[in-house]
């Protein structure tokens, strides 16, 4: 959850830290520090708040040197303040520690340390680690934290610095992420690639039980138990300005826009160029005749992702035909789910780093399921760890609202139900070919969608000045409306709840009163009469509706309903890649009318690597 960075060369480390910790700020902002060897020792600087609350102290004490760590915090363990701020350290101010993850068994060494005669300044988990390695440290720091991780369980993303050898940095990584720079004359850790791609673009991705130590000409590589290992470097091939904002008022905006890119990045070299099919080379476990033996479906994944995967169940069902099932990763393994060999278990995270789909996805593979992963990042912990994974190619998402991320997704789950149909022949080639050709327009008619954008600004001001929103769809509809309802809520802080529109008369009615906004999905061509009867339920009750439908069914809502935006007209299968642009765009200008921080939203971060 939080972001840890790392230097050591011959720069001002305290520059290589905080600008790196921008670049990580997305991973959580309660607080920020950093850590420095100077010429008067190790020093620490921290503070509660943003990151410019750090670098305004630091302006006035600056720490010179060329070798430290930073940390920017989403607090699990003690509330946000100076004192339970990164980097921790020990008695001595001798160790420095930044840690990303939680120490499940910190309370029983904190008592342990205590009963030797530690003393605690924080409320952390992590400040156990510091003392620990203090404790272990007889001359040599790499040993000192091999024994100390040896104590320790959990998750933990780790750089150290001791003042006794200043001339190293140490890095572990078990179970959250960390990946290593390589430099020349300079070495840096960071937990994600943008904190150190201004610097290099070569890079080791740490797996789980590995550490690597480096000095600034080198870095060796080991696992925690001291084997030395070697490991193929990694060439990012990122745009440095893909991790900035571009122009845009904010991430999000810029994120919203870069959708067209991402569906004909995610589709590009997986269509035939006759539209006969889809292929996914990378797919070599699920061969036609291993998919042929699936029996049923489970796809896990949490918030944004689990939304999709509630698009990506439909999906599967209409091509495929067999029962699929979607859960909460966070809840999945604790139902002891129902999971054989013919089980495919579809899991589903933007950064791959997600710690409760993690689990899910061992649970699965413990009962023997095949894993397939949809993920945003190639080398994360789940595309290692499943026996296939789908890459989408979002690029970088910064903003802690997922947009392109989850959109991505989605085209991912298209084309792999037409793949899953294609090899078992359960629809034909021509129907195939139509799916896909009308992919292909996606693109250009999400162009088309946010040339409007000044449009849903208007109703999304309007909106802003309610405290209380509701939507309402049916089938996939339903499925966008869930996302639509969360984008609003976790930017805009609007309460808002979605309903599958058939649910309105048990219960839900109650809560529409004069004045209240209700946005209605109204795309899928079977359901539009259903839907309208909804809508004048709603109307009936003093409900203010605004409708997004499509070029098809607007004539059969448009009189129905006191507003309306009208998409391009696509195959019913397809509607969730449009229907949620207005709706995320509608989220955007809703946050900035009521004055929010868009990009950080609060007490939310962007990748959640703790349960």
């Amino acid at each position: 959850m939080c972001g840890i960075v790392g230097y050591i060369g011959a720069r001002d480390s305290q520059a290589v830290l905080l600008d790196g910790l921008s670049k990580l700020e997305y991973r959580g902002y309660d607080s920020a520090g950093i850590a420095v060897f100077t010429q008067d020792g190790l020093r620490v600087s921290k503070a509660k708040g943003r990151l410019a609350v750090l670098a305004e102290k630091l302006e006035d004490a600056p720490l010179k040197g060329s070798v430290g760590i930073g940390h920017t915090r989403w607090a699990t363990h003690g509330k946000p303040s100076d004192e339970n701020s990164h980097p921790h350290t020990d008695k001595t101010m001798k160790f420095s520690v930044v840690h990303n993850g939680i120490i499940e068994n910190y309370m029983e060494l904190k008592e342990e340390l205590i009963a030797q005669g530690v003393h605690f300044v924080s409320e952390t988990d992590t400040e156990v680690i510091s003392h620990l390695i203090a404790r272990e440290y007889d001359g040599d720091i790499v040993k000192a934290v091999q024994r100390a991780t040896e104590h320790m369980r959990g998750a933990f993303a780790l750089g150290v610095l001791t003042e006794h050898e200043p001339d190293k940095l140490v890095a572990v990584r078990f179970a959250s992420p960390l990946i290593i720079g390589i430099g020349e004359g300079e070495n840096f850790i960071g937990s994600d690639i943008p904190a150190i791609l201004q610097y290099t673009r070569r890079v080791y991705i740490l797996n789980d039980g590995e550490m690597a130590v480096l000095t600034k000409d080198a870095v060796e590589l080991m696992t925690i138990e001291g084997n030395f290992i070697s490991r193929e470097m990694i060439v990012v091939d990122w745009d440095v300005l893909t991790a900035e904002k571009g122009g845009y008022d904010h991430f999000m905006l810029k994120e919203i826009h870069e959708q067209p890119k991402a569906y004909r990045d995610t589709m590009r070299g997986r269509i035939n160029e006759d539209r006969s099919g889809v292929k996914f080379p990378e797919l070599k476990g699920l061969t036609p005749a291993k998919l042929s033996s699936i029996r049923n479906v489970h796809i896990v994944a949490c918030g944004t992702a689990y939304h999709a995967g509630l698009v990506g169940r439909t999906l599967i069902e209409q091509c495929v035909g067999i029962p699929v099932e979607t859960d909460v990763a966070s809840e999945y393994r604790y139902r002891s789910p129902i999971i054989t060999k013919d089980t495919l278990v579809i899991v589903v995270s933007q950064s791959g780093e997600t710690a409760d789909t993690l689990a899910a996805l061992r649970e699965a593979q413990r009962n023997g399921a095949h894993v397939l992963a949809i993920t945003n990042v190639v080398g994360s912990s789940v595309a290692r760890e499943a026996d296939d994974s789908i890459v989408t190619w979002a690029g970088p998402e910064i903003a802690v609202a997922s947009t392109k991320a989850y959109t991505s997704q989605l085209i991912a789950f298209m084309l792999f139900s037409l793949y899953w149909a294609q090899s078992t022949g359960s629809k034909d080639t021509a129907w195939i070919g139509q799916q896909l050709a009308a992919m292909e327009s996606l693109p250009e008619q999400v162009e088309r969608i946010l040339e409007q954008a000044d449009v849903l600004k208007d109703v999304a001001e309007g909106m802003a000045k309610h405290d209380n929103m509701f939507f309402i769809g049916r089938g996939l509809d339903y499925a966008v409306a869930l996302e639509g309802s969360l984008k609003l809520k976790e930017i805009s802080y609007i309460h808002s709840e979605a309903y599958a529109a058939g649910e309105l008369k048990h219960g839900t009615l109650a809560l529409i009163e004069d004045g209240i906004p209700v946005i209605a999905l109204t795309t899928q061509p079977t359901l539009v009469e259903k839907m309208v009867s909804n809508i004048k339920e709603v109307k009936a009750r003093g409900g203010v509706v605004y409708a997004v439908t499509d070029e098809t069914n607007v004539a059969g809502v448009e009189k129905a309903v006191d507003g309306t935006f009208v998409l391009p007209a696509t195959l019913p299968m397809l509607t969730p890649a449009l229907a949620v642009v207005p709706l995320q765009l509608i989220s955007y200008y809703a946050s900035l009318a009521r004055g929010n921080d868009v990009d950080k939203p609060r007490n939310l971060a962007k990748s959640v690597t703790v349960e």
